[in-house]
């Protein structure tokens, strides 16, 4: 067995890294300027893409390497399958009456393969897939292009399939992390909770590809452990939802500094798809009222739609929460960058 930090050492090398921490590909929450501290300080910055346009795309890696030369990743969603009917909009629409008056729907959502080939234009160091695996052609062009592709998963039968279909390292994702859950099918997400410390040490043993660790790391001591685990690195998302790169709202960055570790929850009420947020009196209201979101990416569209009208009561962003997220502090990405490096290193062994 290899130590954790020749495991560390032989990742960073492969992703020109001083330090093993990802910036997690927060979509909505992701300016260059957060990945651009990140990459100062050692790490690998990185953007969810899953809402931007091919321009949105270009514009972002163009920003991002105006600030630095790090290396960065840029991450897509796997397209749900249609869903039946009106996915459940109406029942949705009629709910969310009650907050007051929508706005005009929104255009046409980006298109999937156009995304990828804006992705593949811009040429970041890695690319990353959730809520499923990219089909083997567009494995085969993103390998062609000297891009890396890593595949998040939440089971050990998920990893395995991301391996197989030419994952170059898995992003073991635990029921701990905040946003949206990566599970491949969108069913299962709801059901299907498996906790980091069970996942990294299976998925370390079972894979031949490296494992990056992510849900519910905030501080060195959460770093440490899932090295040790197994883990080659660990990527880091409600750890910088605190700091001035990003400025959310500042009730909600109270919210977070406050928040125990079972205040967070999961729930469908923003997309469709089950993550994991604050309990706010938005997303309270629909377990209150047994009323079931629409699916995704009709729930989506739906809150999107009331967001842009006079809808008192709809939270005007999704006020996502990792179940350590007490741990994060407002701070500058590259500071927590760096100190959550230089804690993790003192507990580990030499």
């Amino acid at each position: 067995m290899t130590t954790a930090l020749t495991r560390v050492a032989a990742f960073c090398e492969r992703y020109g890294l001083d330090v093993p921490i990802i910036q997690a590909p927060m979509a909505g929450a992701c300016p260059p300027e957060l990945a651009v501290a990140v990459a100062q300080a050692g790490g690998m910055g990185a953007t969810g893409a899953v809402l931007d346009s091919p321009a949105k795309i270009e514009d972002w890696a163009r920003r991002f390497r105006e600030g630095s030369s790090g290396p960065f990743q840029m991450n897509l969603w796997i397209p749900d399958a249609p869903p039946d009917g009106d996915g459940g909009a109406a029942a949705a629409r009629a709910f969310l009456d009650r907050f007051g008056t929508p706005g005009e729907p929104a255009g046409a959502s980006p298109v999937f393969t156009e995304q990828v080939d804006a992705l593949l234009a811009a040429g970041p160091t890695v690319i990353s897939s959730i809520m499923g695996l990219f089909d083997p052609p567009t494995v085969e062009r993103i390998h062609a292009a000297g891009i890396a592709w890593f595949a998040c998963a939440t089971t050990l039968d998920e990893a395995l399939a991301a391996q197989d279909a030419g994952a170059d390292a898995v992003v073991a994702q635990g029921i701990e992390a905040g946003g949206h859950r990566g599970t491949f099918d969108p069913v299962a997400a709801a059901s299907t909770g498996v906790g980091l410390l069970a996942l990294v040490p299976q998925l370390a043993d079972a894979l031949r590809v490296p494992v990056v660790a992510t849900g519910g790391i905030t501080d060195g001591r959460a770093v440490a452990a899932a090295l040790t685990l197994g883990a080659s690195a660990v990527q880091v998302g409600t750890a910088y939802l605190r700091s001035p790169e990003i400025g959310i709202a500042p009730a909600w960055s109270e919210a977070l500094g406050a928040a125990a570790p079972e205040t967070s929850v999961l729930t469908r009420a923003y997309s469709g798809r089950p993550g994991r947020a604050l309990p706010t009196p938005f997303v309270r209201a629909w377990t209150e009222a047994g009323v079931a979101p629409a699916g995704y990416p009709v729930q989506r569209a739906l809150v999107g739609q009331w967001r842009r009208g006079e809808a008192a009561g709809v939270d005007p962003v999704n006020q996502w929460a990792g179940q350590a997220a007490r741990l994060a502090r407002p701070e500058s990405a590259r500071v927590i960058t760096e100190e959550l490096w230089r804690a993790a290193r003192a507990l580990l062994p030499a």
